[in-house]
């Protein structure tokens, strides 16, 4: 078993971990611990470099199970390394998943709308919700709602929970359909205090002011009563 590193400690730029097997089909690593996200929720997978014995080995991607991608070569098994994320990815990446959570928790609380969909790259991203109608109006003011959140400076929490324990928590689900795996036995959640709880796999800043500020630059209807709101963080 990997150790994640990133689901307790976001904030994680380098880190040591040992090569414990070779994924040749996809020329790639498994490491006994890890920093690299990869992939999930909506948010992209990290890059960087692992290095060993003074080379370095480019990541370019981390695949499912954790397998680190590598451009060329890979290191030995065995072999101690140095993992190094692309940080200025990785936190573009931190503050748009957590300016993702503002969304959602502004749209949950205020008007009750669920989640059906999203995606996100550095510093931007869209999300779908179950808005029968949405006029300019509207979005002028969940823009200015979610701009108030991250200036109130909510401190984030993160906790891994026993399974049962999660789903004590009302509206831990945000999403229209849960894709949660089943059997799980325990489930991360990320808090923003006083806004937003929910289920969670993905690396977040520890406060909102981190995150910027946030511009909706369009929004459109996909069918029916789901709607798409197109979002932009800047300095």
């Amino acid at each position: 078993m990997t150790e994640l590193i990133y689901q307790t400690d976001s904030y994680v730029k380098e880190f040591t971990a040992k090569v414990t097997a070779h994924a040749a089909e996809q020329n790639g690593v498994l490491l006994d611990r890890t920093a690299f996200y990869p992939g999930g929720g909506g948010q992209p997978n990290d890059a960087g470099q692992i290095v060993a014995d003074g080379k370095i080995y480019t990541v370019t991607s981390v695949a499912k199970g954790n397998v680190h991608l590598i451009d060329g070569e890979l290191p030995p098994v065995g072999a101690s390394v140095t993992g190094i994320l692309d940080w200025d990815r990785r936190y573009k990446l931190m503050r748009t998943h957590t300016a993702m959570h503002i969304l959602c928790g502004v749209v949950w609380r205020d008007y009750g709308a669920s989640v059906t969909g999203g995606n996100m790259e550095p510093l931007n991203g869209r999300m779908d919700f179950e808005f029968e109608r949405m006029q300019k109006e509207l979005v002028t003011e969940i823009e200015s709602r979610i701009n108030a959140e991250v200036q109130a400076a909510h401190d984030l929490r993160v906790k891994i929970l026993p399974r049962d324990e999660a789903f004590q928590i009302p509206d831990l689900i945000r999403t229209k359909i849960n894709l949660l795996p089943e059997g799980i036995p325990e489930v991360r959640t990320v808090e923003i205090v006083g806004l937003d709880l929910q289920a969670d796999g993905g690396t977040h800043v520890a406060n909102t002011r981190e995150v910027g500020h946030l511009k909706i630059t369009d929004y459109k209807s996909k069918g029916g009563i789901n709607k798409r709101i197109y979002l932009e963080i800047s300095d």
